[in-house]
């Protein structure tokens, strides 16, 4: 099924995420194993880069994938434009359409945003993470280093910890590994993790209970201080004893052969000790470089051009009236 914009993973139909996986197969061997540079699947079109927020692995990866694609990359410099002399993001995306780009990969700090975007122009917009919302590449290139260590990864245990409540990755991760099968787990302080949800993730707060349930993997969350308007924990230094990857926990995860990842960027001492980054099972690299050809598996798989979605990208119901507030708030024609 052809789509303009990839806003969402709830929205995805598991055939979606398959071809997906399998076309990013495809680039890594291209890429690694056969030593191309490029492709021309997108000559001639182009992409724009439009981050409200700071990146560094995504803006980069995104980058280097549309530029293997043979596709022309525009950065849209947000400290130097009209935005900062009160243009809204409406007037924007009307000067931007009028340049006519193919691609607008959006980073905002608004949940919801990129779907606002998505239907007001012809271009195929990627949500490159929406406040607390969403973050689907991301759930993609993880669910693709998984595989990579589980190519049926049907049954297998994933336990996310830390800082579930504000974290995009979370939701995003947790809800494509489901589609695929994936047993999904939640560990971190009472504050930190929703008390509502999915039933069928588990949700813990003490670490032994946890890797009692015998996960695979590992998968350490980013504190997100910028995002805490209120202390959800007494200090870092006890965060990093109850919930972190301390040097006696790496020892029981090698022991117990579990694999470990992390979104990054890593704040070392918090989620985890140095040690970890030299760990044999650390998929934190991997993750990294195969951020690149999931992105270039998405750019080559949506369609600019086409009908903007008629259904609205799955919110929830916080996320929902955000966006609902940030549609009221731009002006109209």
């Amino acid at each position: 099924m052809a789509r303009k914009d990839l806003l969402d993973i709830a929205s995805l139909h598991r055939e979606e995420i398959e071809l997906l996986l399998d076309q990013s197969t495809s680039f890594k061997e291209q890429f690694t194993t056969r030593s191309v540079n490029k492709v021309p699947a997108l000559e001639g079109k182009s992409v724009l880069m439009l981050f409200y927020e700071d990146s560094t692995r995504t803006h980069s990866s995104f980058e280097v994938a549309a530029k293997r694609l043979s596709a022309d990359v525009t950065n849209f410099d947000i400290a130097h434009s009209s935005i900062t002399k009160g243009e809204s993001v409406r007037e924007t995306v009307e000067t931007l359409q009028a340049m006519r780009t193919d691609y607008i990969v959006v980073r905002h700090g608004r949940a919801g945003l990129p779907g606002l975007i998505a239907r007001q122009t012809t271009a195929a917009v990627i949500n490159a993470g929406d406040g607390a919302h969403e973050h689907p590449t991301q759930a993609l290139l993880d669910a693709f280093t998984i595989k990579e260590k589980f190519p049926d990864p049907t049954g297998k245990k994933v336990l996310i910890v830390g800082d579930i409540l504000h974290s995009r990755v979370a939701r995003s991760t947790s809800t494509l590994l489901q589609k695929l099968g994936v047993e999904v787990a939640y560990l971190g302080p009472g504050s930190l993790v929703p008390k509502h949800g999915p039933a069928t993730i588990r949700r813990f707060t003490d670490y032994q209970a946890a890797l009692a349930w015998s996960p695979d993997v590992v998968y350490l969350l980013r504190v997100q201080m910028e995002r805490q308007d209120v202390q959800f924990f007494p200090s870092l230094r006890e965060y990093h004893r109850l919930y972190g990857i301390t040097n006696d926990r790496l020892a029981e995860i090698r022991q117990r052969g579990l694999y470990i990842m992390h979104p990054g960027p890593v704040n070392r001492g918090v989620e985890l000790c140095d040690a970890v980054m030299d760990y044999e099972r650390s998929l934190i690299t991997n993750q990294v470089e195969n951020g690149i050809v999931i992105r270039m598996a998405v750019l080559d798989w949506l369609t600019p051009g086409g009908e903007a979605p008629r259904a609205e990208p799955t919110f929830g119901r916080s996320s929902e009236r955000h966006a609902e507030l940030v549609e009221a708030s731009l002006p109209r024609n």
